[in-house]
């Protein structure tokens, strides 16, 4: 049973910087691709981030791109997104999010396993 549970959301202010982490367990192998998204009131959920578990290879959505870095820790089972120079229009409740084959993919359709989410709130 995947397990994935997320930490380090919290209020900040407009330019902090914050890190999430993604504890991963329950995998059944490294073959995973590992998704951040994103959650505004109203709005749609957003692809932000992924990373291939296997290879490290990157994966940014239009909003990361400059300011938000994804990594992981292979022998934690931990996936982090840093996040710098936070705006107000990032507050959201982020969710870590896998799915299998390493298959990278926005659509949060396509992955079936999910954290419970974090809040982060910028004021401004």
């Amino acid at each position: 049973q995947v397990q994935l549970v997320e930490s380090g959301g919290g209020l900040v202010q407009a330019g902090d910087s914050l890190r999430l982490a993604c504890a991963a367990s329950g995998l059944s192998d490294s073959r995973y691709f590992m998704g951040w998204f994103r959650q505004a009131p109203g709005k749609e959920r957003e692809f932000v981030l992924g990373i291939t578990w296997i290879s490290g290879s990157t994966y940014y959505g239009d909003s990361a791109k400059g300011r938000f870095t994804i990594s992981r820790d292979n022998a934690n089972n931990t996936v982090y997104l840093q996040m710098n120079n936070l705006k107000p229009e990032d507050t959201a409740v982020y969710y870590c999010a896998a799915r299998r084959r390493s298959l990278y993919s926005t659509n949060h359709h396509d992955y079936p396993y999910w954290g419970q989410g974090t809040q982060v709130t910028v004021s401004s």
